[in-house]
């Protein structure tokens, strides 16, 4: 199939419209669907992203920074990665931590990376995620005052720091 508006290229978008109970249907190659306005392409993956954190920033809810605020290392402003939706160096992650943190639990669900680990890694990371979560339970356990709890926590805190499992 050909594109209904240039009859040059092949159609690769094929947009479906229903208006007042009408259908429309037009097929277009990418460079009319882009030209028309109805259907916009990313030129690559990260544009998409881009544009999504630069939307996404843009309805920000959260603490707004402080006027004119600069990156230390680099000299990057805040209200520069609101416009563009890149920061300008590592740095700017822990100088905007406060403006980011908000933003990303919004886009990800937590502030926390979830993906996936080298598999020389993984037995490593997940020990000691396994020993953090136990100290955390353990401190919750003892707050509330559940020692019967703490002392089972405290038992497998222990095995799991000497690299056993239960």
């Amino acid at each position: 199939m050909t594109c209904e508006q240039c009859g040059l290229r092949p159609a690769t978008v094929h947009l479906t419209k229903v208006v007042n109970g009408h259908m429309e249907q037009m097929h277009l190659c990418g460079s009319c669907a882009q030209q028309s306005g109805e259907f916009q392409l990313f030129p690559d993956p990260a544009s998409l992203l881009q544009n999504l954190l630069a939307n996404f920033v843009g309805q920000e809810q959260g603490p707004q920074p402080q006027t004119d605020v600069r990156c230390s290392s680099c000299g990057f402003r805040f209200k520069e990665f609101r416009e563009t939706g890149r920061l300008g160096c590592p740095a700017c992650y822990t100088q905007f931590r406060s403006e980011l943190e908000p933003m990303l639990r919004r886009l990800h669900g937590t502030t926390e990376h979830r993906g996936k680990l080298p598999r020389r890694l993984g037995e490593v990371y997940e020990k000691s995620r396994r020993v953090q979560k136990l100290r955390e339970e353990l401190q919750q356990a003892v707050r509330d005052e559940e020692y019967e709890r703490a002392a089972q926590l405290r038992d497998e805190l222990k095995t799991a720091e000497a690299g056993g499992s239960q």
